[in-house]
Parts: C-alpha cells; sequence; structure tokens
C-alpha cells in the first residue's frame, strides 16, 4: 500500500487532499519531499486564500473588491498544486542522482526541471504579495491584519522560491531564471507592517 503523499496514483493534487496534520507530518518526515518548495507553495495559497477574504469584505472600501477575490482566488487554485508538482519534481532529482554515473546533463536536466515550479511559485507569490499590499492599505480597515499576514505569507512564499531556484540552478549560471528571480525579488513590494 502507498503511503499518503507519494507520487502515483492519487492525482495530482493528493497533498491538497490531505488533512492538515498529516501533510505537516509528511513535511517533518526524514523523506525527501514533500519540501521547502511545497511549503512555499502552501504558503502563497494560504495568503491567497487570505486576500480572497479581505477583498470580499471589503466592497465598501474597494468597488473593485469582487474582481480582487475573484482574482486572488484564481491565483490561490494556481499555486497550491504547486506543491505536489514541486514535490514531484524534486523526486526527479534524486533519481537523477541515485543512477549510476552517467551524463552529468541527465543531473542537469532534472536540476533545470525542478527549478521550473518554484520559480512558478515565485511568480505567483509576487502576484499575491502586490494584491496583498494593496487590500491592507486600502480594504476593510477591520481586516488589515489579515491583509499583512497574508503580505507577509507571500513575501516569504515568493523568496524562498527564489532561493530554490538558484540553488536548482546553480551549476547554470546562464539560466534565464536566474535574472528573473532577481527582477521578481527587486520588485516585490515592501511588506506592509501592522
Amino acid at each position: 500500500m502507498r503511503e499518503p503523499g507519494a507520487s502515483g496514483g492519487h492525482g495530482e493534487s493528493c497533498y491538497l487532499d490531505l488533512p492538515l496534520r498529516t501533510f505537516l507530518g509528511l513535511l517533518a518526515s526524514d523523506r525527501p519531499a514533500p519540501a521547502g518548495g511545497a511549503a512555499a507553495a502552501l504558503g502563497v495559497a494560504l495568503a491567497a486564500s487570505l486576500c480572497a477574504m479581505t477583498a470580499r469584505r471589503s466592497g465598501r472600501q474597494l468597488p473593485e473588491a469582487a474582481g480582487l477575490a475573484a482574482e486572488a482566488g484564481r491565483l490561490a487554485d494556481l499555486v497550491a498544486p504547486l506543491a505536489q508538482a514541486d514535490a514531484e519534481a524534486y523526486r526527479a532529482v534524486i533519481a537523477a542522482r541515485r543512477r549510476p554515473p552517467g551524463p552529468p546533463a541527465d543531473l542537469a536536466a532534472a536540476l533545470s526541471g525542478a527549478a521550473d515550479v518554484p520559480m512558478r511559485i515565485a511568480e505567483i507569490g509576487a502576484q499575491v504579495a502586490a494584491l496583498a499590499a494593496r487590500l491592507a492599505a486600502h480594504g476593510h480597515p477591520d481586516l488589515r491584519g489579515d491583509a499583512v499576514a497574508a503580505a507577509l505569507l507571500a513575501g516569504a512564499g515568493t523568496r524562498s522560491a527564489c532561493a530554490l531556484v538558484r540553488i536548482n540552478l546553480a551549476a547554470a549560471r546562464s539560466d534565464e531564471r536566474l535574472a528573473r528571480v532577481t527582477r521578481l525579488l527587486a520588485a516585490l513590494p515592501p511588506a506592509p507592517s501592522g
């Protein structure tokens, strides 16, 4: 019998189908995945969900609140499954490292593939961070703390995912994703204060 969260047979969103306590146990276990990328994806998804809630309750303050809530929900739906995708991409790196010595290109290709998912997490996280900052500044004042929490979570998820991209591409100095990470981090809005 396959354990919860193991790849294969459970569908792409199996981490999302687990009880939170079970997922946290997997994250804390001695398994290689889920790990940092999954945590970053779920942090950004939590931030986007907080943004959706804050926007829904900010209709008086923001005429575009319904659209902001829909956008936050869309971003949450995009990023949450990346927790599973990141674990699967990392498993490919582990498999490449365990194979008998072969062409270095095999491991390089696996690492390059493993950089794709955190790159996407970072891009979505930056969008969520900007949305959260807007809601903190202009949303319902009673929900400012929720918007600030969302901004902090989104910023942390974005920075974590960017770090993973850099680690995975350490041997690929000319990869354009490294420049994208630098631009993304430079454009990340400062987190609003509480």
